[in-house]
């Protein structure tokens, strides 16, 4: 996929949600991942055309782990798209393995790595973070939640976070993980692989594998299922009349 189609389904998702404001001030949480560096680089191309203004933070937070890889391609990669890039380190990977010895590490470790991105995005002079889930994000989250929690529940477009004074937004909704992936080997993004020793094995790779096989047997499933979920007005999600219709 071409920056230019990658641009055009961003702008989409800000425009049908008005996910920015002039003058917004916007950190984009960076873990060294295809979709984050995707969205970067999108946003930061976007800037230059977007009518309405805003500027850029790129933030990683450091888990801690002593494997970690190496940080300078994705600082290299900040400087050529000219956005200031900040290293959080933390010592949440000892919390969450060595002193809590969780048993299920994902939440802590989320929990804790979303409260200091949003601490150092307001230490930035932020008021809004750019999470890179895409479509297919959406969508697991939907599973995991029905399977798992027995609700009808997924991320929301925009979500504003009122004890901390932040809005989230989630700019690659319209985006598959396919064209993420093409897009990533198209333009040779500097992606590392998490050194986290649960990688992999989460309930959202459960998920993740029961829809490859739902969606084998029904070609097409996931994108039926986004449509359910925009069309149920779920989670701050419009419905396609909405979206085409205008507010």
């Amino acid at each position: 996929m071409k920056l230019q189609q990658v641009m055009s389904r961003v702008r989409k998702a800000l425009d049908d949600y008005h996910m920015i404001s002039d003058g917004d001030r916007i950190a984009v949480g960076i873990s060294g991942g295809k979709d984050s560096l995707t969205l970067l680089y999108a946003l930061s191309e976007l800037k230059a055309y977007y009518p309405i203004r805003f500027e850029l933070e790129a933030i990683t937070v450091d888990l801690g782990f002593k494997n970690m890889p190496s940080i300078l391609p994705v600082e290299a990669f900040c400087r050529e798209l000219g956005v200031n890039y900040t290293l959080v380190p933390s010592d949440i990977a000892e919390i969450v393995f060595d002193v809590r010895k969780e048993s299920n590490p994902c939440a802590l470790c989320a929990k804790m790595r979303k409260g200091a991105l949003n601490t150092k995005a307001k230490e930035l002079g932020c008021n809004k973070i750019a999470y890179a889930h895409h479509m297919d994000d959406i969508v697991e989250t939907f599973i995991m939640s029905l399977i798992f929690e027995g609700r009808l529940h997924t991320f929301s477009p925009v979500t504003y976070l009122d004890r901390m004074d932040l809005t989230l937004i989630r700019p690659l909704i319209y985006m598959h993980e396919a064209d993420v992936i093409g897009f990533e080997n198209k333009y040779s993004l500097p992606v590392f692989k998490s050194p986290c020793p649960a990688d992999g094995y989460t309930k959202r790779e459960y998920a993740s594998e029961v829809l490859k096989r739902l969606n084998s047997e029904n070609p097409g499933i996931k994108q039926r299922i986004f449509t359910a979920i925009q069309n149920g007005h779920i989670n701050g999600f419009k419905s396609l009349s909405d979206i085409s219709g205008g507010d």
